[in-house]
């Protein structure tokens, strides 16, 4: 049976939609009737401070946690009761701010494992064979995150920055729709933040995705949309130009040591 919400929300085209999106533990809120939408190919920054909820909003949409109240679409369809596995199988991913990488393997060992993870056959254990339609897969991969020169290297042996890198390379392995990003530039050099910011705006117009940067330089650079959280709730929506001219969100972000003045 369809009800009248989803058949609204496959004519909207949404990529994915929160409605009141709330999480409970015990008694505190970590997120408070969190409402946004985001187009398919839309890329959107979702800012604040530590504490303001971010991670906890995408372990939400993940299905890591489960919404307390509130409802999560995603293309359409209403997964705020799906396990995690059976939203990255309907095209979500997400990297992880805690590296789970294989150090012992190198980078395309790595890209071809998560390549595998998602496709039919996963379970073979049996070397690939020269034409398996996933080492170019694993290629073009590593191409992407500007890799390409690091393929046969151990992952053990990678930058910190060329490992978040890495990263976004498995993030993108079985054709997702959507992805989200979970502090891509905590702990990288300025000059790997700039290979970042390239990387991402250099994705796939069709894959959409969500930020969530306490850089909010990196993320105003990588984004189109911008949603500003604080104690848990949406505080301001804008585009990246309206969001870093704003008093109070400059207010904000400079008065909680954010951007510490030295």
């Amino acid at each position: 049976m369809t009800d009248v919400a989803s058949l609204n929300s496959v004519a909207s085209g949404n990529a994915l939609e929160l409605r009141g999106v709330t999480k409970m533990f015990g008694a505190l809120a970590a997120i408070s009737d969190v409402t946004f939408s985001v187009r398919p190919g839309e890329r959107r920054a979702v800012l604040g401070s530590n504490g303001a909820g971010k991670t906890t909003l995408f372990n939400c949409i993940t299905g890591d946690f489960f919404a307390t109240a509130g409802s999560i679409r995603l293309f359409g369809e209403d997964v705020t009761t799906f396990p995690a596995h059976e939203r990255i199988r309907r095209g979500l991913r997400r990297t992880y701010q805690i590296s789970l990488l294989f150090g012992g393997l190198t980078v395309a060992d790595n890209v071809y494992i998560a390549c595998r993870g998602v496709s039919r056959g996963r379970f073979s254990l049996l070397r690939p064979r020269r034409s398996d339609p996933l080492l170019a897969r694993v290629g073009e991969l590593i191409e992407a995150v500007n890799l390409t020169e690091w393929r046969n290297t151990l992952v053990s042996e990678l930058s910190y920055g060329q490992q978040r890198q890495l990263e976004i390379a498995l993030a993108l392995a079985g054709a997702p729709r959507f992805i989200l990003f979970d502090e891509p530039a905590a702990g990288l050099s300025p000059t790997e933040r700039r290979e970042l910011i390239e990387i991402l705006n250099g994705l796939p117009s069709h894959i959409g995705y969500i930020i969530i940067e306490h850089d909010m330089d990196v993320a105003l650079r990588v984004s189109e949309s911008v949603t500003m959280m604080h104690n848990g709730r949406v505080f301001k929506e804008g585009t990246p130009t309206e969001i870093e001219n704003d008093p109070e969100v400059q207010e904000l972000y400079l008065g909680d040591g954010s951007h510490s003045h030295g």
